[in-house]
């Protein structure tokens, strides 16, 4: 039986590493970028468009190649978007963020991207194997 690549060693530890250092990188960038005075949805949209640009370019560096690039782009697009937002955010709001603070958001941000995106398709493959019987 063959063995489905979600599944791969190889490919469930290039995964979760592609979002957590895409978490990790944009968490730091953007808390190096903005500061206390920044307005919070400013600084919202902000992190949100370094953390997809930062994912765009590790991923076409980094990971694509190795890990597929349909696979990898959907979480690490999304890990980065989310610690930028939310790292993006803290600042204005009044919570400073360090950048090894903002590395250990977005490597926790990754790594829920990771499982919840593992969790997504394992329900959706499920409802797909028991639509099809």
């Amino acid at each position: 039986m063959a063995e489905n690549i979600e599944t791969r060693l190889y490919f469930v530890v290039g995964d979760f590493s592609a979002t957590a250092i895409v978490g990790a990188v944009a968490g730091v960038a953007t808390a190096l970028l903005i500061g206390a005075q920044w307005n919070m949805l400013l600084g919202m949209i902000v992190g949100m468009v370094i953390g997809m640009g930062l994912s765009l370019v590790l991923g076409i560096t980094c990971f694509y190649l190795l890990f597929g690039a349909m696979e990898v782009m959907v979480p690490t697009m999304l890990s980065g978007m989310l610690a930028g937002m939310l790292v993006g955010m803290a600042e204005p709001m009044g919570n400073e963020v360090t950048a090894s603070q903002g590395a250990g958001i977005g490597a926790l941000i990754g790594v829920g991207v990771f499982v919840a995106t593992y969790v997504a398709n394992a329900v959706i493959v499920r409802r797909e194997k028991s639509w099809t019987r």
